[in-house]
């Protein structure tokens, strides 16, 4: 029986992973890359960006993916979770918060002194596990995101 194992992402891991992240996108009925586009991503990850993957044996079956922050609280560092993703054949046997747990044990190893994010408000599974793990919400925060032409748009201001 092969056993459960969450660590960094290794460049050994970047096609099992590419899969999931196939698979994901297909979850959330978006728009794909190719998979030679999404190894092109990987093999080139920003500095700063950390890939936990959960594994059993040589499969991967989740991962959680974080930026890390400054400034955060007392102007200390922090992680931003971008993605957590667990794939459908493997919900349901706590692999999710395996992998928030090592997130959040990475983030202390590494000085950090918050984990941030965002989840999907009509998604009241999602909200129920995130609650379950203690993380307080934040109503009082608004997220917001520039893309395509009003980021062109920005991007192309001229400053009078």
């Amino acid at each position: 029986m092969n056993a459960i194992t969450i660590r960094l992402l290794r460049p050994e891991d970047h096609k099992a992973l590419t899969a999931l992240m196939v698979e994901m996108q297909g979850h959330y009925s978006v728009p794909c890359p190719t998979p030679a586009e999404i190894l092109a991503g990987l093999a080139t990850l920003p500095a700063g960006v950390d890939i936990l993957i959960v594994m059993k044996g040589e499969a991967v079956l989740g991962f959680a993916a974080a930026c890390n922050l400054y400034p955060g609280p007392g102007l200390k560092t922090g992680f931003f979770l971008k993605e957590i993703y667990v794939a459908d054949a493997a919900r349901g046997a706590g692999l999710g918060r395996k992998l928030m747990v090592a997130l959040a044990e990475l983030a202390l190893e590494r000085g950090h002194h918050r984990i941030d994010w965002t989840a999907d408000a009509d998604d009241a599974a999602l909200l129920r596990f995130y609650d379950g793990l203690g993380a307080a919400t934040h109503p009082t925060k608004v997220f917001y995101r520039l893309t395509g032409d009003a980021l062109a748009d920005l991007a192309g201001a001229a400053e009078d």
